[in-house]
């Protein structure tokens, strides 16, 4: 039996069941995207336990947001830009498993570190993650999923899915569900069937678009 997989599902698990309190709120989506393109001006001082300094205002950030973006319109580019890139998932796959602080993230990813600030920075920017303190001299915190960044967490079992069926004869790592291997699957949450490639069509709704691109 395949689990559910819904894109507007609200997992409060992570990825490996556990539970990370939220102090983010999801109230203005595209608002907290739009403050990763501030993310590469933040200092790397995660490694020290420094606190860096926060970009100097959101507001330029909003305004690069609020340009027409490249290309069609569309939700996938739009998370891609958040957590497209190798090391950010990773290290939401890492606090997924409950490892939350800057060095062991760094050692169970490879990501170099200088990077990996920088990632973190951009993503706690967009909402995915939070920073809690956990020592006060000097000044160290961890990395906590908030609830958008759990909301990623079935994203990664598909991805591993597709990992284990088609780039490995050994699974590395078994996600589980109950007593069995998890076998994700999209659900129609309307009709409760499986959604299967060639069952759904797609409806453009930005104008001046369709599916073969834009209408001139």
């Amino acid at each position: 039996m395949g689990v559910v997989v819904n894109a507007d599902s609200s997992d409060s698990s992570g990825l490996s069941g556990s539970s990370d309190s939220s102090g983010s709120s999801d109230s203005s989506r595209a608002s907290n995207v739009s403050n990763v393109s501030n993310a590469s001006s933040v200092d790397s001082g995660a490694d020290s336990g420094r606190v860096p300094e926060r970009a100097a205002a959101d507001a330029p950030a909003r305004s690069r947001a609020a340009r027409a973006p490249v290309g069609r319109p569309c939700s996938v580019a739009s998370t891609l830009g958040v957590v497209g890139e190798k090391w950010a998932l990773l290290a939401i796959r890492e606090m997924g498993f409950g490892n939350h602080r800057f060095d062991t993230i760094a050692r169970n990813t490879g990501a170099p570190r200088d990077i990996l600030t920088t990632r973190l920075r951009a993503l706690e920017a967009a909402g995915v993650l939070e920073r809690r303190r956990y020592q006060d001299r000097p000044p160290r915190f961890e990395y906590h999923l908030t609830a958008r960044g759990r909301d990623l967490g079935p994203v990664l079992q598909t991805l591993a899915a597709w990992g284990d069926r088609w780039l490995t004869d050994e699974p590395p790592v078994d996600f589980r569900h109950g007593d069995h291997a998890l076998d994700p699957a999209l659900m129609c949450r309307g009709c409760g069937e499986e959604v299967l490639p060639g069952s759904m069509h797609v409806h453009v709704r930005v104008p001046g678009w369709d599916l073969a691109g834009p209408v001139d």
